[in-house]
């Protein structure tokens, strides 16, 4: 697991750099069909790149997306459409049972099928219209890391790709220029907090209740951070929406409880007041966010502060606030004497 992590800056790389003309003939020919919804589904880590995708999507495109868990798509989705439709399937293997089965779904009616898969020989490939390969290569270990940040660079260069007219050429290339400097942050991030994060892991080895949160697309990292905590550590980890947190979950904090606040630096107001609560019930409170000028005042409201390097668009800021989170989990198992590479009960293609 840790060796594939420190992979992600050269496999988005080889992803942002090999994937150019592909990602660009694929956008073509989605805008030519005039698709008017795009539904996203994947399972487990495949879904949360779904839903930091969506948020991409529907941000930088005219494109009406909607995210449905790949097991849940045929109870959810009408039998008959007036609309044209596109299914974005997502899986690393390109065998899983619950997105396949999505698939035959959507085909009986008559949707067209984008793959997000890293293998192009797999099922997913050979009944979809469209392929776009994240260059993550085999991953060995269980839990997915590298292959979530390769997924999520595939469909952020997709997304840009179809762009919506009124965006400006100077915001296009802005996006683009992120995108291409995202594998030299990933490097800084890992270089430059792997003490940190070993030493964190090792301070709240006693904690087994831990709650991340997140807003806008690093909700998703929310929900993939815990995913990754529940599979190499055997602790309850629950993501949740920031301020979805007061509505109910609020009840579960105390001195027990670990909280983890993702916050990018337009967010970090809103999550300082949020932050103050939380410790005023005892739990220690640990901020993930990036260099900025607002990050100074953190440390005055948490217990410890992660700060990733600037330089990518908000929109794209999961690919990145992830990693601090995946060598978090990476540690925090090994500690507690577990082997992270293979979870028991857990096998790396549902079927």
């Amino acid at each position: 697991m840790l060796k594939e992590i420190f992979e992600e800056p050269t496999v988005v790389r080889k992803t942002t750099e090999g994937e150019v003309e592909r990602t660009r003939q694929v956008a073509q020919e989605i805008k030519s069909k005039g698709y008017e919804i795009v539904y996203i589904t994947g399972s487990g880590t495949s879904y949360h790149a779904g839903m930091a995708s969506q948020y991409a999507l529907s941000n930088l495109t005219d494109l009406m997306t909607s995210i449905i868990p790949a097991s849940e798509f045929q109870r959810w989705v009408p039998a008959r459409f007036q609309k044209k439709v596109l299914l974005m399937a997502i899986s690393q293997s390109g065998e899983s049972l619950d997105v396949l089965e999505a698939v035959e779904v959507a085909l009986k009616r008559n949707m067209d099928v984008l793959a997000v898969t890293n293998t192009a020989g797999s099922s997913l490939a050979r009944k979809s219209k469209y392929l776009i390969r994240p260059r993550s290569h085999r991953e060995v270990a269980i839990p997915a890391t590298k292959t979530y940040v390769t997924q999520l660079a595939s469909i952020f260069m997709l997304s840009v790709e179809l762009a919506h007219p009124p965006t400006a050429t100077e915001e296009i290339i802005y996006l683009k220029e992120g995108l291409n400097k995202a594998p030299l942050l990933l490097e800084q991030t890992l270089r430059s907090l792997g003490t940190q994060i070993r030493d964190l892991a090792k301070s709240h080895l006693r904690k087994n209740f831990i709650f991340l949160l997140g807003s806008g697309p690093n909700y998703a990292t929310a929900l993939e951070a815990a995913l990754k905590l529940k599979e190499t550590c055997t602790i309850f980890a629950e993501g949740f929406a920031a301020r979805e947190f007061l509505h109910g979950p609020l009840r579960l904090v105390d001195e027990r409880t670990l909280v983890v606040l993702i916050a990018s630096p337009d967010e970090i107001d809103v999550c300082l007041g949020l932050s103050k609560s939380l410790r005023s019930f005892g739990a220690p409170v640990v901020f993930v966010s990036e260099s900025s000028p607002n990050s100074a005042r953190l440390s005055e409201y948490s217990d410890d502060v992660i700060l990733v390097p600037a330089g990518l668009p908000k929109v794209f800021s999961p690919m990145l606030y992830i990693v601090p989170l995946q060598l978090f989990a990476y540690y925090s198992s090994v500690f507690r004497g577990l082997n992270p590479d293979k979870p028991e009960k857990l096998t790396k293609v549902v079927k």
